[in-house]
């Protein structure tokens, strides 16, 4: 007989919250078995196999940890998750052997597969920066998605040999070369209107190649979400990126 997992949705009540719950309930192999918003007790969970966090950057740890803490394996969506918390993260899980956690920067496969084709271009090119843009209610910047890049590319660009990306800028007080991630110039675009998107602008002398991603809706992001939850109990530890999940890292 098939079997259903038991999923709790923290951060509920939130755009991508309420998304992430109608996709769980139209599921046939999922079970919603708890809905939490801020300042809810998280309690058991509702005994749910698998968490969702889609909460805030300041929250996110303290509810990872709690469900860790009790056995439930964790897709994370929420950004803001640095060097120290994940390698505080890695020390938790030591003592939880058997839970996974899931780490997404992003969970649409479009801008799962921009970010590996970045990386594979990476090398090839003297020049590149990124450029985000999302919507004016986003709390932080740069995007996870933007920040997640930005290292795989440093990465493959470190491989290759390469130096540092030009810029003769000397000049700058307000910031307008936008922040560095890994060395990679990063510029971050807040607008009304606009959901997710994001350009990898890559060039050489003669050309430049453009890599972007466009989520013009939410559920654009919940194939992946899906794919998270059925696949991070088979994961234990911590795993960052989706990409692990599909065969594509």
């Amino acid at each position: 007989m098939a079997t259903t997992t038991r999923v709790a949705v923290i951060g509920a009540n939130g755009r991508m919250g309420s998304q992430a719950c109608q996709a769980v309930e139209a599921a046939e192999d999922l079970e919603l078995v708890g809905r939490y918003g801020r300042g809810d007790d998280l309690g058991d969970l509702g005994g749910a196999q698998v968490a969702v966090d889609l909460t805030v950057p300041d929250s996110s740890p303290e509810v990872v940890a709690h469900c860790v803490d009790r056995g439930v394996s964790v897709v994370v969506g929420t950004t803001g998750w640095d060097d120290a918390r994940l390698d505080d993260l890695r020390a938790r899980l030591a003592d939880h052997p058997d839970v996974g956690v899931l780490i997404a920067p992003n969970f649409a496969i479009g801008a799962i597969l921009m970010m590996r084709f970045a990386a594979q271009a990476a090398r090839f090119y003297e020049s590149v920066e990124i450029v985000e843009l999302h919507h004016p209610a986003k709390v932080d910047a740069p995007s996870g998605t933007a920040a997640r890049t930005a290292r795989l590319v440093g990465e493959a660009r470190r491989e290759a040999g390469l130096a540092d990306v030009p810029d003769a800028t000397a000049h700058d007080p307000d910031g307008a070369r936008g922040a560095r991630v890994d060395g990679i110039p990063v510029h971050s675009v807040r607008l009304r209107g606009l959901v997710a998107h994001q350009e990898v602008l890559l060039g050489n002398p003669g050309e430049m190649l453009t890599i972007r991603h466009d989520s013009f809706d939410r559920e654009s992001f919940m194939p992946g979400v899906l794919a998270g939850i059925r696949g991070v109990a088979d994961h234990p530890g911590l795993t960052v990126g989706l990409e692990h999940y599909l065969g594509l890292a």
